[in-house]
């Protein structure tokens, strides 16, 4: 299977740049996965989507500012650092740049010395193991210097950090944001409780493995990285009794979906607990803990587009995103979202 085979046309303008004022205004596009039909909605309207029998499932990960730009000790020359994973107290695994110059024992300084830190390991992809030093407590330093992880195609600055963070995000880890969730605000999620749907959350921290590019012309080559996640025991037996009773696991986005997949046997039962999940989905996969999906629209030739493929058909997908363009939606991180039941 080709990655050129998951490509298609999008005009630089339809990428969205900043969140839309109200993070519930954006338009909704819904996809019927079975006869590929389209509707055109918005946002608020996913009530007219689910029953009081579903489970809609939420990741509940919280953006750290994981973006940090410094100098190197010796020469001087400008450092960047995008903090990936925390391996220990103050151990990081991180993507640097330029990485032929942090070889191992290479010192980086950032905020005029307010943190440091030194290469201990230099990991395979070209990723560093960095080790921080610091006076204070970490999250504080980290916050008072680091900036949002932006994907590279977002090219204007954030004004208000908090709209890359979903409203019910809580564990804090994250190098970017699980966007399909940035569209929900507490009021919408009141009214989706009250009507009878069942809110779950579980924990996927996102890392290199979300967003790091397919290289390969052959898709089952690639290899994802690896991200924490986590699921309480009360939301496994919640989507459990959702299963039983003939409702859906309505998933919130691609990390949730992943997490889903990961737990869920081949009964579709989902069972509890934590650990380290590098699964790649893509068509060919049998779903087996996600009935329906809620997500953004996905750069060409990634992972993500992949994903959704699986789920609801490659040409569904490709004529949906078509339709999407011809429309005017707008796409990525802070654009429009999909629904595909």
């Amino acid at each position: 299977m080709r990655t050129d085979s998951f490509d298609y046309y999008l005009p630089e303008e339809l990428i969205a740049q900043e969140p839309l004022r109200d993070r519930d205004a954006s338009r909704l596009l819904v996809l019927e996965r079975r006869s590929g039909q389209v509707e055109h909605r918005r946002f608020a309207d996913i009530l007219n989507y689910l029953t009081p029998r579903d489970a809609l499932v939420l990741n509940d990960t919280r953006v750290i500012p994981a973006r940090l730009t410094g100098v190197r000790a010796k020469s001087g020359g400008a450092v960047e650092v995008l903090l990936l994973r925390r391996r220990g107290k103050d151990s990081y695994e991180a993507l640097v740049r330029p990485g032929r110059r942090l070889k191992c024992g290479a010192e980086v300084i950032f905020g005029g010395g307010r943190l440091k830190c030194r290469v201990t390991a230099e990991l395979p992809e070209g990723l560093r193991c960095l080790e921080f030093e610091y006076d204070g407590v970490f999250e504080e330093v980290l916050d008072e210097l680091g900036e949002a992880p932006l994907p590279p195609y977002i090219r204007k600055k954030l004004a208000d950090r908090q709209r890359y963070q979903t409203v019910y995000a809580r564990e804090e880890g994250s190098a970017a944001a699980p966007t399909a969730g940035l569209h929900f605000t507490p009021e919408l999620l009141q009214k989706i409780a009250a009507s009878g749907v069942a809110l779950v959350y579980l924990t996927l921290h996102v890392g290199l493995g979300t967003f790091r590019p397919v290289k390969v012309t052959d898709i089952r080559k690639h290899k994802m990285h690896s991200e924490f996640y986590r699921v309480p025991p009360a939301a496994a037996d919640t989507l459990n009794r959702c299963k039983e009773s003939g409702g859906r696991i309505v998933a919130v986005g691609t990390t949730s979906c992943r997490v889903l997949e990961t737990v869920a046997d081949g009964d579709g039962r989902i069972s509890p607990g934590s650990g380290w999940t590098d699964i790649f989905i893509y068509p060919g996969h049998r779903f087996r803990g996600v009935d329906a999906l809620l997500t953004n629209f996905h750069l060409p030739k990634s992972t993500l587009l992949m994903l959704v493929s699986a789920l609801a058909g490659r040409e569904n997908i490709l004529n949906a995103y078509r339709e999407a363009v011809q429309e005017r939606y707008r796409f990525f991180s802070f654009g429009d979202a999909m629904l595909i039941i």
